[in-house]
């Protein structure tokens, strides 16, 4: 049977899957967020864009979206996917612990920030209960787009998932509560939220009670049966039964989609789920990004900039001081605060929904409902900046808030050993020099990785040392040698010619990626450059050719072999006169 081209949804997904193929790999080469890209090709191919020149142009059919709701199921799943996948990494077990960031701070900020919004539309004009169905919907923040960003295992991660949690929990009671408020509604409203609230809890317990008993069993059957396509179909069972069980009661299907996640979890299955189900998450996230863009009329931002923009920074800056205040209330670093509170800023997926809700209640105008429509889009394709806007600003409070405990370079340098990078690597150098009495200095642009190591005992400090003005004051100089274990090879490359430049005498021994890096690093002055891969590499070849019965002296004989290939190939793309200095195995080792 022939394809047909003009059929509305088999265009619609070539397109989608042509904008998935170009967007993510060319996004990826200049190291941009995708998610930016997939808004903006929404954007272009949507209904406001190269949509609206179709009647002129007929062959761009072919290019765009020609039924923007005809995706939206598709979005929704991608959501849907992505908060079974933010469940898989967590378990009941951390929720419980959390139980206060998200009930206590959580609920906060999202009262909080709802109650400063509405009362700032109240005051320019709108009704009570628009401006509560605006700060409602405002006050909300992306879980699509924060939590892939933040993680949930890191502080600001945490305190991103805790709040974002409450607020999808919270999405339905709002829903409910605005149309109990709509003109045309009687008190049944208030009783229906009741009885849904009832309902959804013993949901709930069902499917709790059920997955601990069903699903090690279902996932055991499907493991052994070693078939892939089988393990893929349990896992997407099981999270459309749990959302559309959730669903059938008023709930949300994120609920659903979150609990089956962490009830997976809770077996040892959810590896093996997380692995499968991640590539499904990605095009779905980005079939959801591209109805984001649709919605953004690019005329309209152009003619009504001015407000868009004012609106905007509004709403940001009450999240950003709500969010910052009640972190810093709760105990977290300032610098935390700082990253979380901008991060969390701008509106979110779940924002259009409540939008929709209060146009239908009559709570709020279409051309209202318009407008905070597009202010969403746009702060929703600004999130990736406000994530290196908030890592920004809280590099920089920490490294003020800390000045008072960082070491002074001057008293520890002198005759001793820079170590730029704290990692497992620059860790390892430290406890060997520690071992044999040799003083050093570590730098780390890591806080939360500073701290900890400060109260283990190490001699660390914190820095970005990509500023020139840090390294300056490291007192190179005087320093016996420097130590680079960063795992950024441009960065580790600039700085080794830099130093080289301003030190000439001192030994620079780096952390080199693979035998191309060695080389590069070796141009620009090291004195050692170690591939972290080669060891690795040599030693597991060892490990397996022992195992499968070649001897010990033939084995060692090929591996001197190939590292000597190695240290020849190295020596000649740096242009060395002398070899490089990578292990040699001793003529005794060779005899055992």
């Amino acid at each position: 049977m022939a394809l047909d081209l003009s059929n509305n949804s088999f265009s619609d997904a070539l397109v989608i899957l042509g904008a998935a193929g170009l967007v993510i790999p060319a996004f990826a080469r200049f190291r941009i967020s995708p998610v930016i890209g997939f808004i903006l090709v929404g954007a272009l191919v949507g209904p406001a864009g190269l949509g609206q020149l179709v009647p002129y142009i007929p062959w761009l059919y072919y290019f765009t979206i020609s039924d923007p709701l005809s995706i939206e199921p598709f979005a929704e799943f991608g959501i849907i996917l992505l908060l079974f996948t933010i469940g898989l990494e967590l378990s009941f077990k951390r929720l419980w612990t959390m139980r206060g960031l998200v009930f206590g701070v959580g609920a906060a900020e999202l009262l909080g920030a709802a109650l400063l919004i509405g009362l700032a539309l109240y005051t320019l004009g709108q009704t009570w209960a628009g401006a509560l169905g605006l700060g409602l919907a405002l006050a909300l923040s992306s879980t699509a787009l924060v939590l892939p960003i933040a993680g949930t295992t890191s502080a600001v991660g945490r305190a991103a998932f805790a709040m974002l949690l409450f607020e999808d929990l919270a999405l339905v009671p709002i829903i409910f509560l605005l149309g109990a408020l709509a003109p045309a509604a009687a008190d049944a409203g208030w009783a229906q939220l009741a009885a849904t609230l009832g309902k959804s809890a013993l949901v709930v317990a069902a499917l709790f009670i059920g997955g601990r008993f069903i699903l090690p069993r279902m996932f055991g059957q499907a493991a052994r049966t070693k078939s892939p396509e089988l393990f893929l179909a349990a896992s997407l069972l099981v999270v459309i039964v749990a959302s559309m069980a959730t669903t059938a009661v008023g709930l949300s299907p994120i609920v659903g989609a979150l609990l089956a996640g962490l009830l997976i979890a809770e077996t040892e299955y959810h590896s093996e789920v997380e692995v499968i189900t991640a590539p499904f998450k990605g095009l779905a996230l980005g079939v959801f990004l591209i109805t984001v863009g649709m919605r953004l009329d690019l005329r309209m931002v152009a003619q009504d900039w001015a407000m868009l923009l004012g609106a905007i920074l509004g709403v940001m800056a009450i999240k950003v001081g709500v969010t910052i205040a009640l972190l810093k209330l709760s105990g977290a670093r300032t610098g935390t605060a700082a990253e979380t509170g901008v991060l969390m800023a701008s509106p979110s997926e779940t924002t259009l929904i409540v939008l929709g809700v209060a146009t239908t209640a009559g709570l709020i105008q279409p051309s209202t409902a318009t407008f905070w429509t597009t202010v969403t889009a746009i702060g929703l394709t600004i999130t990736p900046l406000l994530a290196k806007a908030g890592q920004f600003a809280s590099r920089r409070i920490e490294a003020r808030d800390h000045r008072a405990v960082i070491v002074d370079p001057a008293d520890i340098v002198v005759g001793g050993t820079v170590i730029i990078g704290f990692g497992r690597v620059g860790r390892t150098v430290a406890d060997m020099l520690r071992a044999h009495d040799k003083p050093y200095l570590a730098v780390d642009a890591d806080i939360d990785g500073v701290a900890a190591a400060r109260r283990e005992g190490y001699t660390v400090m914190f820095g970005d040392v990509s500023r020139s003005e840090l390294v300056d004051r490291l007192g190179l100089g005087h320093a016996k040698a420097l130590i680079l274990t960063m795992d950024d090879p441009v960065l580790t490359v600039r700085l080794t010619r830099r130093v080289r430049n301003w030190v000439p005498h001192i030994p620079i021994i780096a952390r080199a990626r693979d035998a191309a890096h060695a080389a590069e690093l070796y141009k620009a002055g090291a004195t050692d450059a170690v591939p972290e891969t080669l060891e690795s590499s040599l030693q597991l070849s060892e490990a397996v050719l022992v195992d499968l019965g070649v001897a010990v002296g033939p084995v060692i004989a090929s591996i001197h072999e190939k590292r000597d290939e190695m240290r020849k190939a190295i020596k000649e793309a740096a242009g060395l006169e002398r070899e490089p200095r990578i292990r040699r195995v001793r003529t005794e080792e060779a005899g055992t």
